[in-house]
């Protein structure tokens, strides 16, 4: 159905798109490998710019400056599992690309990681890291006239971060993910990821801060992280890496492959002729993320599962390549996808288990098949994403509907429409994100209690003053970009929530967001946010909420419009948490979430 013709095609329609360099040949008939970093290599006048790169390693004859010079952009951090090993991949890379003929220089960007940081004020930085990594990889490779870029990210905000970066440049690039980690255990839990750390401590309170409650609490934290790689579940970081990968961007089977495998390794081995192709053919990220493309990111995040905060990150990466993606067609596609993947938060699997059956390429296969994925998109490799998807599944068979349920069919799915809903209404009239995956119910009436930040909810919890039986909607506010700043995660709120037994009677509401960890009935990307003035920073103990997820609505029923006015007219906007620095300046520029929270309009 997918031929190499068809690739042919669609590049050959969409055009070379040349910058440096008019002619994709040089004037003796060769392929100019060098379109951008001949601005500083070739003319005479450059010559300080040439005497600096014969420092460098691969530089030693001036045939040398007619390589291609690709940066191989590492996030990484030793402290942290999920990005602990990506040194080491990004050496297998420069390896790879050295032995195709290509100087490679590899360098760092920052990353925070959102696991340790989640429950304390430095999860602000974590959001604002993804713009940070952005800007970081653009600069190196803008600065220094990089001729195409290797990008590998380990955990949540990396992904989009280097995505935006490889968009705004526009010059040939892949990205490599780290990996997803390798599920824990430990004696009475055969299978631990990150979500169960988190839960222990609600479970400890739940099951009364004994001594047998805190050996059992121990045991989970000391056993849930057996290794590098990314949180297990349809965490953020899975779900932006089975993103990028139908987004074209990846090779086939990147985003399922676990940090510690044998494939991940090849990967790396194999990026070399990849972009030598790439440089040659002058294939870049804008022929790859097209429309279409972030139309199936859509439908296979909805199929995963995925985490409410792909809305964010898609957003952002279709703003980067000149594509306006709004809330409204997240909700479109919610409408018409099927959710059928049994895999946590909510469900019973890991990513290592999608590895186990055949990978990402085997579902993105059976979607194609079913009509739900249009496999006409350019990919990294040069091929469309049906002719990689077909060719994945000649070697390694179709995704099995009887022999394994991961993957439910489609036919009799977890919920038959997405689980992701947009939802508007007097508390969120410029939209929020709900995560409903219909185990936690489609509707939900309480009464509100509010919190201005998450520490005045984890006190509420563990005095005991959200109760078993008795319905009531948490309100997390001035938590949004500019109020939190940098919308932190309420992860640590949901999982006390669910780990003391109250996922059926506490719903929770934010202008921040949920981890892709979070669960239950959740919901998040309230705007406007407190910090401004939205409705939500005018909602008082005792108003009572309703929220429904099949007519899309959030609520306050009970306040006139007249109360709703006084109300308004009482509020002063606090200070912002931050007068300088970073998050000052990130406070300044930031969007809302409804736009994606860029910080480049």
């Amino acid at each position: 159905m997918y031929t190499s013709r068809t690739a042919s095609r669609i590049l050959r329609k969409r055009g070379a798109r040349c910058l440096s360099s008019s002619s994709p040949l040089s004037s003796d008939g060769k392929v100019i490998m060098n379109r951008y970093s001949r601005t500083v290599t070739q003319p005479k006048d450059q010559g300080a710019s040439q005497a600096m790169l014969y420092a460098t390693d691969g530089i030693d004859d001036p045939s040398d400056f007619n390589k291609g010079m690709v940066g191989v952009a590492s996030v990484w951090y030793e402290g942290n599992p999920c990005n602990k090993h990506i040194l080491d991949l990004g050496r297998h890379v420069k390896k790879s690309l050295v032995e195709a003929d290509i100087t490679a220089y590899q360098f760092g960007t920052v990353g925070v990681s959102d696991g340790i940081s989640m429950g304390t004020r430095a999860m602000s930085y974590s959001l604002q890291s993804r713009d940070l990594i952005a800007d970081a990889v653009e600069t190196a490779a803008g600065g220094h006239w990089l001729d195409g870029m290797a990008v590998i990210p380990g955990c949540d905000k990396n992904m989009p971060g280097v995505l935006m970066a490889l968009g705004r440049l526009n010059r040939p690039g892949i990205m490599i993910y780290g990996g997803t980690i390798r599920a824990g255990s430990c004696e009475g839990q055969p299978q631990l990821d990150i979500v169960s750390s988190f839960q222990s401590y609600g479970k400890y309170l739940q099951d009364g801060q004994t001594e047998e409650a805190e050996k059992f609490r121990f045991n989970t934290i000391r056993n849930t992280c057996p290794g590098p790689g990314a949180c297990g579940g349809m965490y953020t970081a899975n779900t932006m890496a089975s993103a990028a990968e139908i987004l074209g961007m990846t090779l086939p089977g990147s985003s399922s492959f676990p940090a510690q495998s044998k494939e991940k390794i090849d990967e790396c081995l194999s990026v070399g002729a990849v972009m030598k192709a790439l440089l040659e053919k002058d294939l870049k990220p804008r022929d790859i993320m097209t429309r279409a493309s972030f139309e199936n990111a859509m439908v296979l995040t909805m199929a995963l599962g995925g985490s409410t905060n792909a809305v964010l990150h898609l957003i952002a990466v279709a703003h980067s390549v000149g594509i306006k993606l709004t809330i409204d067609d997240f909700q479109s596609v919610s409408d018409r996808v099927p959710f059928i993947a049994d895999l946590k938060p909510s469900g019973k699997y890991v990513m290592e288990d999608v590895y186990k059956i055949g990978g990402i390429p085997k579902i993105i296969h059976y979607l194609m098949k079913n009509n739900l994925i249009d496999g006409n998109q350019l990919t990294v490799t040069g091929k469309t994403l049906g002719e990689n998807v077909d060719r994945w599944v000649a070697q390694h068979g179709e995704l099995s509907e009887s022999g394994q349920d991961v993957i439910r069919p489609l036919k009799s799915p977890i919920k038959p429409t997405g689980h992701i809903r947009i939802l508007r209404g007097n508390l969120a009239p410029g939209g929020a994100v709900s995560k409903i995956t219909g185990k936690e119910g489609l509707e939900f009436t309480g009464v509100a209690k509010v919190f201005d930040g998450e520490e005045a909810f984890t006190a509420a919890v563990e005095s005991g003053a959200l109760k078993k039986g008795e319905k009531a909607v948490a309100v997390l506010r001035y938590l949004g970009p500019k109020g939190g700043p940098g919308m932190p995660e309420m992860l640590k709120p949901t999982s006390l929530v669910m780990g003391a037994g109250l996922g059926k009677d506490v719903a929770c509401v934010t202008d921040g967001r949920f981890s892709g960890g979070s669960h239950g009935f959740v919901v998040g990307h309230v705007v406007p946010e407190a910090q401004v003035g939205g409705p939500i920073a005018l909602v008082q103990d005792g108003d009572m909420i309703h929220i429904d997820a099949v007519k899309n609505t959030i609520d306050v029923t009970n306040v006139s419009e007249e109360e709703w006015e006084r109300r308004r007219k009482a509020w002063k906007a606090p200070p912002l948490n931050v007068s300088q620095g970073t998050l000052y300046k990130y406070t300044k520029v930031v969007e809302d979430a409804s736009h994606g929270c860029i910080t480049d309009a």
